[in-house]
């Protein structure tokens, strides 16, 4: 049991890691040669590739799936959230990624699952949304005079937070397994990709250095795409998913901290405060669903003693 416990902690840890460097890579390669295009055809075309098995298992189209779950996991988790990530990539640090998206990606899933599915939201954990709510209304308030402009990428942030929040609610009713949502998901981003390049031009992947190219590959395909959801599901089986959730509090530190050592981008004092509201609030929130799992089991035994 011991031994279980301690390989879902090193699971959670490693994708808390593989989410942080996702961030990392993406700030840095919107200021290389390669655009959001080309990082969005290496994000979601390798995954799509790789995923074909499952795909021709279940269909672009998957039995008793609407048309408009089906439009609410591609724009939520596919090829709109990442264009949205990249466009914020290039206006905003690093730093912020962490706090405008991933902090606020628990809030707005909380808020959608209450408006759709009347899910109602802990008092522990209305605390910490509030803890994350006041890292991000203080890295707002002090980036609008220290980054001057950043607001504007922080604004995409708060929107892929919103579409993500809507890809969960989706996804959750689909009856489709990871794999099969991520196989679908990529599919069709990579469809929407070939689309837009009569109007976006021909990509610079052919003419961008080597090292750019190979380095976004591994990074947004390989690392972001399929490793990191391998070691999530590994996380949630053998933690949970409250507890596994807990590993992404860690993502703003760890994004402020990895941006000011490998990109250059110094976190102020303001960039940690809101990290560590924000990280401290997700804490919280992770928290009141791991009591409320437990109440639930509790309440479940004791009803078929």
């Amino acid at each position: 049991m011991q031994q279980v416990m301690w390989t879902g902690v090193a699971a959670a840890l490693a994708a808390a890691l593989l989410g942080s460097a996702w961030q990392l890579l993406t700030r840095h390669g919107v200021t290389t040669t390669l655009g959001p295009i080309e990082i969005a055809l290496l994000r979601y075309g390798i995954p799509a590739l790789v995923l074909l098995p499952v795909l021709r298992r279940v269909g672009l189209r998957p039995a008793g799936l609407s048309r408009w779950r089906l439009l609410a996991l591609v724009a939520g988790g596919g090829l709109p959230f990442g264009l949205l990530v990249l466009a914020g990539a290039q206006l905003a640090p690093a730093a912020h990624i962490g706090v405008f998206m991933a902090g606020t990606m628990p809030v707005f899933t909380a808020l959608a699952c209450l408006l759709l599915l009347g899910e109602a939201i802990p008092v522990i954990r209305c605390i910490g949304f509030m803890f994350i709510l006041a890292g991000v209304a203080w890295l707002g308030l002090s980036g609008a005079t220290l980054l001057p402009g950043a607001w504007r990428g922080d604004l995409l942030f708060l929107l892929a937070a919103v579409a993500w929040a809507g890809y969960t609610v989706a996804f959750r009713g689909s009856g489709l397994t990871a794999w099969e949502g991520a196989a679908v998901v990529n599919a069709w981003s990579s469809i929407g990709l070939l689309a837009l390049l009569p109007w976006t031009g021909a990509p610079r992947l052919l003419t961008a250095p080597w090292s750019d190219v190979v380095l976004q590959a591994l990074g947004q395909g390989v690392l972001a795409g399929l490793l990191g959801q391998v070691v999530y599901m590994a996380a949630v089986s053998q933690l949970g998913s409250s507890r596994a959730a807990l590993s992404s509090a860690l993502v703003p530190p760890m994004t402020a901290l990895g941006a000011s050592l490998l990109l250059g981008e110094q976190a102020d004092l303001s960039t940690w405060i809101a990290s560590a509201l924000v990280a401290c609030g997700i804490a919280l929130a992770a928290l009141a669903g791991s009591r409320t799992s437990v109440a639930a089991a509790t309440v479940a035994k004791s009803s078929s003693a």
